[in-house]
């Protein structure tokens, strides 16, 4: 049976809105994860056959195939093609799956996955907005489809109404979706301190750490915050940061590590993505968890460690309820509310520290997976070698 293998994996420090990533052109952080992976992994870059990244809102210096442009960017051999992928948040999850996919059809031996973002210049949903406007369109990818209004009816189609559904459907309170982000920011902090990142990450520029981590919030501070909707449950603590990035993987046949010398750091075990509420829209993580440990032959207790993306707290609760997980396998590193979200590059940059501390701490399985726009949800379990 055929074999996919991670050889390398890493990302940039995550910049906040504003900060030190954000007059990066997103081309130029990609460029500099792809550097590092081929400088780390010994691999050819003449031997690399696609480069496959996530990234959203592909306008301005985020179009054009940004996949192709980092590559040529980063001064690297023309040959070599790029294709950019977007299934939303779960792009370059998507990115990791189409070049494991890849591999294991035989049709390719040396794949890059990964991803880039900058919010800081381009917006979240900028791309829809800019395109609607001129041509006189109600903004919005989902307005004027009949189908749609047929089936949907004029429910609004948005994350935060997403999460406060899931909070109201879970009983999930305030007070306790604070608590959960105070333990993000502070897995985070403890784990920038005790250098477990250091591994995994490339500096950019003075960018040396991950830039979202608060070490000064406190529950005070997070119950202060006004909710984002009048009578919510949800405040700018409970999200997401918004963020600026990348990351990028290196995956390999058994013929590829074999013919280029390169060492195999974990086997892709199991690949799928499952579709579920688009209205709800944040809970097919759930569904696609069971589906995935079902068709891997394992259980949840037979994952040493769990990366899920904290687009907002009551995803990660409502999962840990459905699943049964253990909470201390869970982003034990902290996750998108404290680490953030460059939107197209958060699933490498997952995958990239799941790998890494399932090194550090001797684990054998990894477990991946988040919500993603649309109502769907990738999931990937690695084998550490």
């Amino acid at each position: 049976m055929a074999e996919a293998y991670i050889v390398g994996a890493v990302r940039t420090p995550v910049g906040r809105r504003g900060g030190g990533l954000a007059a990066a052109h997103p081309a130029d952080l990609g460029a500099h994860v792809l550097r590092a992976l081929l400088e780390r992994t010994g691999a050819d870059p003449a031997a690399v056959e696609d480069v496959v990244f996530g990234c959203l809102d592909t306008v301005g210096p985020q179009a054009g195939d940004i996949a192709r442009t980092s590559w040529l960017a980063a001064g690297l051999p023309d040959h070599v093609p790029g294709v950019t992928v977007d299934r939303q948040c779960g792009s370059s999850q998507q990115a990791v799956h189409f070049a494991a996919q890849a591999v294991l059809s035989g049709t390719q031996d040396l794949v890059v996955a990964g991803g880039t973002q900058n919010m800081s210049q381009v917006p979240i949903g900028y791309a829809s907005r800019q395109a609607a406007v001129p041509l006189g369109l109600d903004q919005g990818p989902f307005a004027g489809s009949a189908g749609w209004r047929a089936r949907y009816g004029d429910q609004p189609v948005s994350q935060f109404h997403g999460a406060e559904m899931v909070a109201e459907q879970w009983g999930l309170d305030r007070e306790r979706l604070e608590e959960f982000a105070l333990t993000s920011h502070r897995r985070a902090v403890r784990a920038i301190d005790e250098g477990r990142f250091a591994a995994e990450t490339v500096r950019y520029g003075d960018v040396v750490h991950d830039e979202g981590p608060r070490r000064d919030t406190s529950a005070a501070k997070m119950a202060a915050l006004p909710p984002l909707a009048a009578g919510g449950r949800l405040t700018a603590a409970l999200a997401s940061q918004v963020s600026d990035g990348a990351a990028a993987l290196l995956l390999a046949s058994e013929r590829a590590v074999r013919d280029h010398g390169l060492t195999p750091r974990a086997r892709m075990h199991h690949l799928s993505v499952r579709g579920e509420d688009p209205i709800r829209m944040l809970t097919a993580p759930i569904p696609a968890t069971a589906h995935a440990l079902k068709r891997a032959g394992l259980t949840i207790d037979d994952i040493d460690l769990v990366e899920i993306n904290e687009a907002f707290a009551p995803v990660v609760l409502a999962w840990l309820r459905e699943t049964g997980a253990d909470p201390e396998r869970v982003n034990v590193n902290g996750g998108a509310i404290a680490l953030g979200h460059p939107l197209g590059a958060t699933g490498a940059r997952l995958m990239t520290t799941l790998l890494h501390e399932l090194e550090r701490t001797g684990g054998r399985y990894g477990l991946q997976t988040m919500c993603e726009g649309g109502g769907q949800a990738n999931v990937t379990i690695i084998e550490r070698l």
